[in-house]
């Protein structure tokens, strides 16, 4: 495992990158019926190709890291719609062919079109892109909200996490993802199962930690967000960490929560600060905010010290490529400063 993959892919990308946005919310656009506990992982049954469409639209609106449909993807959610053992493992390693088969196609229409844009304004400009294993909460699989309570009562041991968890990472480590993103952690025990399920396994590919907040203090849960963040600081095997699926309006002081406690690239990727109502199973209308208002706190949240930022919950491509355009000129700035560093420092060395 490469521990600075994420410090040597953001020097190739001027400093900072683009994460995707939502998934589900763009499936549910093309016409899937998401109404079930597998969620998004859904559509690794029943409609593959829409993923992948999906995963195109992302990275032809600027995307430089896309995150697989293995969220709610787990062996024992497949297993409970009785699919087999191994059934449900080749279905968590398609997660992870479907988004480099979208990277493969991408390159393919990258070389297609000479200008790097074309004449729907999407982008096509050859550049290093990273598949990164979703790995979901066990209060994902669960499907009843307590990924975003982080309660999931006095029965649920380290041990029974970990083991929980055990065989998808395995799984994803060794699919061809670049890296494992452990998404919307609730609470310190998952963090801490996580972390120690890395170096249990010796996973060999790196990772990332995010964690979610309700309060734009403390993860929701209500533990400390500095201690959970200090969990993925103390792990060799987590090469960043940050916040998702958490409104906008509490992003830059989480940002700076975080800063205090970790030297690692800073990964933030909120939802649309939309209001879900888990009776009703929908989202509240007008309840978040509007693509051109997500898009405006980037900057702060890059001046605060985020290196990667993209989208969570009912963000879309319109999301990533606002983002993407804001980021445009100071990665220009920062490559072409690293290109001129760099050809003091050859000058230099022919002129000793």
């Amino acid at each position: 495992m490469s521990s600075s993959l994420m410090k040597d892919f953001l020097r190739t990308t001027g400093g900072t990158a683009v994460i995707d946005g939502g998934l589900a919310t763009e499936l549910e656009r093309k016409g899937a019926d998401l109404n079930d506990p597998l969620w998004s992982a859904k559509c690794l049954l029943s409609s593959p190709h829409l993923i992948r469409e999906v995963h195109l639209d992302y990275l032809e609106n600027g995307a430089d890291i896309i995150i697989t449909a293995s969220y709610q993807a787990t062996i024992q959610g497949f297993k409970a719609k009785g699919l087999s053992d191994k059934e449900s493992e080749d279905l968590i390693r398609k997660s992870v062919e479907i988004a480099r088969e979208a990277r493969d196609v991408y390159y393919e229409r990258c070389a297609a079109c000479s200008s790097g844009i074309d004449a729907d304004g999407r982008i096509f400009k050859k550049r290093p892109i990273l598949v990164a294993g979703s790995v979901g909460s066990y209060g994902a699989y669960l499907a009843d909200g307590s990924e975003y309570s982080g309660d999931y009562g006095d029965a649920i041991t380290l041990k029974c996490l970990k083991d929980f968890h055990r065989r998808r990472v395995q799984i994803l480590a060794d699919s061809g993802a670049d890296l494992l993103a452990f998404e919307t952690v609730p609470n310190k025990l998952e963090a801490k199962a996580y972390s120690e399920l890395l170096k249990e396994e010796d996973i060999s590919i790196p990772a990332w930690f995010c964690f979610n907040s309700k309060d734009g203090i403390n993860v929701v849960s209500g533990d400390s967000l500095e201690e959970c963040i200090s969990i993925a600081e103390s792990c060799s095997k987590v090469v960043a960490v940050g916040i998702n699926c958490t409104p906008p309006r509490f992003i830059h002081d989480l940002i700076v929560s975080v800063k205090q406690v970790t030297t690692k690239p800073i990964v933030i990727y909120p939802n649309s600060g939309e209001t879900y109502d888990g009776i009703q199973k929908q989202w509240v209308k007008n309840t978040g905010v509007t693509d051109e208002d997500f898009v405006s706190y980037v900057n702060n949240w890059i001046e605060s010290g985020a290196s990667l930022v993209g989208g969570c919950c009912r963000t879309t491509p319109a999301t990533i490529k606002g983002i993407y355009t804001t980021l445009s000129v100071s990665r220009s700035v920062n490559l072409a400063e690293d290109s001129e560093a760099s050809d003091q420092k050859i000058l230099q060395e022919n002129v000793r």
